[in-house]
């Protein structure tokens, strides 16, 4: 096996641990019961930033942005960012699991919006077919109705879903300005505790010992989760194995009827076929895309 494939081998093993973190973080989050979406993210972030801090500290990396220029970009993902968790939090607990991820999966349609906007990356006619029918298909899922009583939760799960697809342009941006990918994630972790620790104090909500321990087992599983899909896109590049990021869908509809006794309904069905259908066909467009413009050079 060349040493192309093994990367590729590594990447997709990879991300779909990291579908399987990002699964389990949604069901503990879940399991903790009737607590704020701004608690659980403090903890969450919390638990994110000791770990980046005790890499970036035995990699002896300096806790500092590499360039002024960058600063500015890097609250932007941190706010997109901390919108992203709030608004798939808010989700998570009023819906079923599996349409909350995905709602959240909506993130790389627009991240290929944000880039074309931000970064001035191309973009092609089939990349906003694919986004016009990915948003259709949502619909579905988020059942637009002044009767449907879940209808603001779905709203803010979608928008959590349009913020980490922003959070996840910026970091493209970032990194490709060389900055550190641990600095990233100990900046918006840090960012995000700031930003809920006044709630906390203000609002908290007394927690049992159970509460309790599903929120730390839901920031270690965000950090397996964060550091897992960090892992995968340094092993093969997104138009490779990003499509397997949607496996996700799969385990919180799997884990949601285990554990909550969740089952999506048929409209919801319908919204996971369409959503995945244009995934994958960008996954094959993109990658042909890639191909043509290797031959070119």
């Amino acid at each position: 096996m060349s040493q192309t494939n093994k990367n590729l081998k590594s990447g997709v093993i990879y991300i779909l641990l990291s579908a399987v973190c990002f699964t389990f973080m949604n069901a503990f989050v879940r399991l903790a019961g009737d607590i704020p979406s701004m608690q659980k993210s403090f903890f969450r972030n919390f638990i994110a930033l000791i770990f980046a801090f005790i890499l970036l500290k035995s990699k002896k990396i300096p806790i500092k942005t590499k360039k002024k220029e960058n600063l500015k970009f890097l609250i932007l993902r941190s706010v997109l960012g901390t919108i992203g968790i709030l608004g798939n939090f808010y989700a998570v607990d009023k819906l079923v699991l599996a349409d909350a991820s995905m709602l959240n999966k909506m993130s790389p349609f627009f991240g290929v919006l944000f880039s074309f906007i931000f970064l001035k990356e191309n973009l092609k006619p089939f990349h906003v077919i694919a986004l016009v029918t990915a948003f259709l298909g949502s619909l579905f899922i988020i059942k637009p109705s002044f009767e449907n009583l879940l209808l603001v939760p779905a709203i803010i799960g979608f928008i959590g879903g349009v913020s980490a697809g922003g959070a996840y342009t910026t970091v493209r941006y970032l990194g490709e300005k060389g900055e550190s990918k641990l600095y990233i994630v100990f900046f918006f972790s840090s960012f995000s505790c700031l930003t809920t620790l006044p709630y906390l104090l203000f609002n908290y909500h007394h927690m049992s010992l159970g509460q309790l321990g599903f929120l730390i087992l839901a920031g270690l599983a965000a950090t397996g989760g964060q550091f897992s899909i960090t892992a995968a896109y340094t092993h093969a590049p997104a138009r490779e194995i990003s499509v397997y990021d949607y496996s996700q869908v799969i385990f919180s509809a799997v884990l949601g009827y285990i554990i909550f006794q969740q089952t999506p309904d048929k409209y919801s069905f319908l919204g996971y076929a369409i959503i995945i259908s244009m995934a994958v066909l960008m996954f094959f467009f993109n990658k042909k895309e890639h191909n043509k413009s290797e031959l070119k050079e």
